[in-house]
């Protein structure tokens, strides 16, 4: 019979099996018959768990809170508050294990959710060797004149320890604290040329509102508050990645679908492309037409996109939110009739979601790369390559 809830918040059960590896990060535990969600473990070990939450009937969400038997990629993290922060899942992981599962975790979504089998290798951007330093965008909490992080699925603030976040880009400043004088968030983005410091109003207490960041020959420029990839060489792994797929000629026709600032438009037209690109920020969009001035723009949710959509074209890149694109955008694409389509995908539940409705429009995966653009947490960055038939 499963177990009732538990006579107390600390109340350990154990010691069991950690089996596979979830989405999201947690280890799978079966305790009394329950599933039981469980952060901080690596599969194979023999641990004690102490649940966290039992609200659900069907699972509950634990964490480890003693190892009997450890696995040989269990490490010491780098991190001194790394089990209490919420930023990072796996820093206790090696990191060549870190990318096995999450190679495990989309292998397994693909499977699930789009009845897809493909061997998924993750790959580390070129010269990351250490999986620390890399985050170039870090929102701090501010309480009291303290700076830290939130911890796991809370607003409690873990105190930064000394050297600050692992993670964070070195370049960002070494005291948060001159700017802790009101409650709320303190943000930090670290450009090519300079490094930006956001106060709880959003505007900027150091550097500038507008960010440049380079990628080969062209500039781009962000918002300090607006989307960028994290890791620094992310740009460069992806845009190489997605040209690669496509395979784009001079002179064909492409679509930039959730385009941002312009990043895949500015490699589509530097291949000889020509560019049509949907974004629903104006903002961004008014920032696109200077990043690449080649390219046409329009300010539209995708939905509503209309004419501004080509009828026909050659070539798309669809690079959704975390939610995905979702079956009426799918279909909207696959009206468009490209030779090649190159999905950008966050969330690999999501990704496969998708690869299963534009299967049965009769878009096949035919290549798939996926990248550790985010080292020491579950998150992975996937280009999924479809053409028809």
């Amino acid at each position: 019979m499963p177990y009732e809830r538990p006579v107390a918040p600390d109340t350990l059960l154990g010691p069991v099996e950690l089996t596979a590896i979830a989405h999201g990060g947690h280890c799978v535990a079966r305790i009394g018959g329950r599933v039981v969600f469980v952060r901080h473990g690596i599969p194979g070990e023999q641990v004690f768990v102490r649940v966290t939450d039992d609200s659900k009937p069907r699972f509950w969400w634990g964490e480890v809170a003693e190892v009997v038997s450890a696995s040989d990629d269990r490490v010491v993290p780098p991190c001194p508050v790394a089990g209490r922060c919420g930023g990072c899942d796996f820093q206790h992981v090696a990191l060549p294990r870190q990318r096995e599962l999450k190679a495990q975790v989309v292998a397994e979504q693909l499977r699930r959710l789009a009845g897809i089998d493909w061997p998924v290798v993750v790959d580390p951007v070129p010269g990351d060797d250490k999986g620390l330093g890399w985050r170039t965008r870090m929102r701090y909490l501010v309480r009291g004149g303290r700076v830290g992080l939130r911890g796991w699925r809370s607003d409690e603030l873990v105190e930064l320890p000394e050297g600050g976040c692992r993670i964070a880009h070195p370049e960002g400043p070494d005291d948060l604290t001159r700017w802790a004088q009101d409650d709320g968030e303190l943000q930090v983005v670290v450009g090519s040329e300079q490094t930006t410091v956001l106060g709880g109003s959003g505007e900027p207490v150091q550097g500038s509102a507008i960010v440049r960041q380079q990628v080969g020959a062209r500039w781009y420029r962000v918002r300090a508050d607006g989307f960028w990839q994290v890791h620094p060489g992310a740009v460069q792994v992806l845009t190489e990645a997605v040209l690669a797929g496509l395979q784009p000629a001079a002179g064909e026709r492409a679509v930039d679908l959730y385009c941002g600032v312009g990043l895949f438009a500015g490699a589509l037209v530097d291949a000889g492309c020509r560019v049509v690109g949907i974004e629903a920020s104006r903002i961004a969009i008014d920032l696109a037409r200077v990043n690449v001035p080649e390219a046409s723009f329009h300010a539209v949710r995708l939905e509503r996109a209309g004419n501004r959509l080509p009828r026909r074209t050659d070539l798309v890149v669809l690079d959704p939110p975390r939610t995905g694109a979702g079956a009426a955008v799918v279909r909207r694409v696959t009206d468009m009739d490209a030779r090649a389509i190159a999905y950008v995908a966050c969330d690999p539940a999501a990704l496969a979601r998708d690869l299963a409705t534009f299967a049965g429009l009769n878009y096949r995966l035919t290549g798939l790369r996926a990248f550790d653009l985010f080292p020491m947490t579950h998150h992975v960055e996937c280009i999924a390559i479809l053409r028809r038939g």
